[in-house]
Order: structure tokens, then sequence, then C-alpha cells
């Protein structure tokens, strides 16, 4: 019994040093605006109403021609009756897109005279330069943002320069950002940032922390303006995730809460949810043959009776040779 006890314990001692944290050697973490990813993937699928058609011309291995039209229904509130109105209507958006290993290129142009461009350059492995703007045909509406992206050995640093749509006053507003998030442990990662905003002379300071393993993801937010979130998933397995969520204005007194699924089939995607208010969502992404895809969607709200359910299609040309 004595010559099988030591090899036990010199294997447990062996595992305890393996387990020792090397705090000079953590990762790097995810970006800041990245730290509920994985809850918005399974939470927040691009819900739609109507009919959808998206095709992709693949000009080549890093330029592709976008083509995108809908056909449903647009909400407009009603003043006179506090009620949503529902008008039919149809959009077109033509886009392009060039990807390169140091370099992406994005732009959208819509019926409505919008235009939506995003630009993404990496200088050197640990700078990114960022840059999204939306031009709108109407005076002081047009929003741009421009941020610069530092990427340490464990941690993160971003600065963001732009404007945004003020909701209280007409026109456009500035806004000054900057962020840091830092592996603490090689699991635990926490962060800041502080938002200025010029016009208003008011300013932001939130903390965000994220604890990921193999199995589950927990995050959470709070800002001084007093919005707290908690997201959390869970993977049961490689194809199939569970994911709950939390949203409280302390302002207003008023939270939300959410739990939903995304499963992996070999040709298809099944993501839903559940609202605490009662409303349930679908999305379902099916492959019907390679390039073409089918897209069902559906949005259930019983208590308001409000019904919307959407199907689309989605077809890539390959490459031209």
């Amino acid at each position: 019994m004595e010559g099988f006890a030591i090899p036990n314990v010199t294997a447990q001692i062996k595992s305890k040093v393996e387990e020792k944290v090397d705090y000079s050697n953590l990762p790097c973490p995810k970006p800041y605006e990245d730290i509920h990813l994985e809850a918005t993937k399974t939470l927040n699928p691009e819900l739609f109403e109507g009919f959808r058609l998206d095709c992709t011309k693949r000009m080549n291995h890093k330029f592709s021609l976008i083509h995108s039209l809908v056909m449903g229904q647009t909400e407009v509130p009603n003043d006179r009756s506090q009620q949503i109105v529902k008008i039919p209507t149809s959009s077109y958006e033509f886009g392009a897109r060039f990807i390169d290993p140091k370099l992406m290129l994005d732009g959208k142009l819509m019926t409505d005279g919008t235009v939506i461009a995003k630009f993404k350059s990496d200088l050197t492995e640990n700078f990114t330069i960022k840059a999204t703007a939306q031009l709108i045909n109407e005076l002081h509406k047009s929003q741009g943002v421009l941020t610069f992206d530092h990427k340490g050995s464990d941690y993160r640093a971003q600065l963001q320069l732009g404007n945004y749509m003020n909701q209280s006053e007409p026109g456009t507003s500035s806004l000054f950002r900057a962020n840091y998030i830092q592996h603490v442990t090689p699991k635990l990662s926490l962060g800041g940032e502080v938002l200025w905003l010029s016009e208003q002379r008011k300013s932001v300071v939130g903390y965000v922390a994220r604890y990921e393993n193999t199995k589950m993801v927990a995050s959470g937010q709070v800002t001084s303006a007093g919005v707290a979130i908690m997201n959390y998933v869970h993977k049961v397995t490689d194809k199939t995730s569970l994911a709950a969520d939390f949203f409280y204005s302390f302002m207003l007194r008023e939270g939300a809460a959410s739990v939903g699924y995304d499963f992996m089939f070999r040709q298809s995607r099944v993501r839903g949810k559940i609202y605490s208010n009662g409303v349930v969502a679908a999305h379902v992404e099916e492959e019907l043959c390679p390039g073409l895809g089918l897209l069902l969607s559906a949005e259930v709200d019983h208590v308001k009776k409000d019904y919307k359910f959407g199907l689309g299609v989605k077809y890539e040309y390959p490459p031209s040779q």
C-alpha cells in the first residue's frame, strides 16, 4: 500500500505546480465593445418582417459585391392614438466589401440616399485604426466615429473621437471616449471607460468585468448613467449554447431580461429567445445547398397582438476564375 501512495502524492504535487498562474504571461482580452459578444450573437439574431433577399457576388477572394432587397412593413408611431402603425414599404441596398489581412473596407448605399461606410486598418501588429460613418440626406444628421485601438500582451486600450445623434436636441453632438481592459487572471478581465459629451457638458464613467472558461462566459457592465447589464452564456456542447441577459435602469426604475438558445446543426443554425414581457422570437438559417440558404424569422407578442414573420433567401456566387 505504501508503494502506491507515493506516486499519487507526486501526481497531486505536479498538478498543483502546473496550475500555478503565470501573471507575466496573461492572454490578451477581447475589445471593450465585444465584452458581451457571445451573448449578443445568441440573444440578438437579425429579425425581420416580410421578404428579404441577400445576394453576394464574390469577384475574387478579397472583393465582393452585395445586393439586399427587403419588402415588408415599417412601424411608425401614431401621436394621436399612441399606437404603432405599420406601413408597407420596400428598400434596396447595394454594398461593396474588400477584406485583406491588414485592411477592411465596407460600404452600403440605400435607396433613401443613406451611405454607411466602415474602415479598418492594422498599421502594425498592435495598433489599429477604425472608422465608421453614416451619411444621411438631412441637415446635421450625419454621424461618424474614429477609433484608435492599441493591443498589448494582456490589455487593450481605445480612444474614440466622433459625433452622434442627439435625441433630446436636433442635430449631432461631439463625443470623446477612452476605455481600457486588462486580464487580471487567465480567465478574468476587468476594464473601465470614460465618455465625454461636449455639447451637453456631461461625462459618463463605466466599468466592465468578464469571466470565461471552456464551458461558460459571464460579463457585467455598470455606468454612472444608472445602467446595469449582465450576460451569461453556457456552452452545453460545441454546437449548443444557452444564454441569459438582464438590463436595469436605476433612473427609470425599469428592468428587462431574456433567455435564449443557440443550436448549430450540420446545415442549419437555430436561435431563439423569450423576453420578460412575454415576447417570443426565433431565427433559423438553413443551408439548402452550397451557396444557397433559407432564412426564417418570427417574433410574437400575444399581449399587444403584434405578430412579425419573415422569409428570406441568401445566395452567394462563387468567385470568378
